[in-house]
C-alpha cells in the first residue's frame, strides 16, 4: 500500500483519560459511558469510531458517485456503535450504517454497495464486524 497519510493519537489513561493528536488538532477528554458505570461526562471510543466512520463512508459515497458521473452534493451517513461482552470473552463493537441518499432507489443502493467496498473503515472491520446498511430506510 502507498500511505497517502498517517496521524498519531495517543491516550493517557483508556477510557478515563485523554486522547490527543501529535499535531493538537484533537484533544479530548475520556470517560466511560453511564451504561458502562461510567460519569457519561465526556466522549468514549465508540462515539469517535462512530464519527469516523460515518464521516468516512460519507465520502466514499461521493467518490464513487463521482466516479459514476452522479451528481450528489450531500451524503449523509449516521453511523451507530454499540459494544459488548463476547461469549468467548472480550468484548466486540456492532455496527449499523444509516444512509440518506436523494435518488431513486435502486441507484442509492448500487452507490453504497460500491462504497462499502472503497471505503477504509468497512475495510478494516470486514469479516471481523458485521456492518447492517440501510439505505433510504431500506435494509440491505
Amino acid at each position: 500500500m502507498n500511505t497517502l497519510y498517517e496521524t498519531t493519537a495517543t491516550a493517557s489513561a483508556g477510557r478515563n483519560g485523554q486522547v490527543a493528536t501529535d499535531d493538537g488538532k484533537l484533544s479530548v477528554m475520556l470517560s466511560y459511558p453511564k451504561e458502562m458505570g461510567g460519569s457519561g461526562e465526556a466522549t468514549n471510543p465508540e462515539q469517535l469510531f462512530a464519527a469516523g466512520y460515518s464521516a468516512c463512508f460519507s465520502n466514499a459515497i461521493l467518490h464513487v458517485a463521482r466516479e459514476a458521473k452522479v451528481a450528489l452534493t450531500a451524503a449523509p451517513v449516521t453511523a451507530k456503535v454499540g459494544i459488548g461482552a463476547r461469549k468467548e470473552g472480550g468484548f466486540a463493537l456492532t455496527v449499523a450504517l444509516s444512509v440518506e441518499l436523494a435518488l431513486p432507489q435502486e441507484q442509492a443502493v448500487e452507490l453504497v454497495k460500491a462504497a462499502h467496498q472503497v471505503c477504509p473503515y468497512s475495510n478494516a472491520v470486514r469479516n471481523n464486524i458485521d456492518v447492517a446498511l440501510t439505505v433510504n430506510n431500506q435494509a440491505l
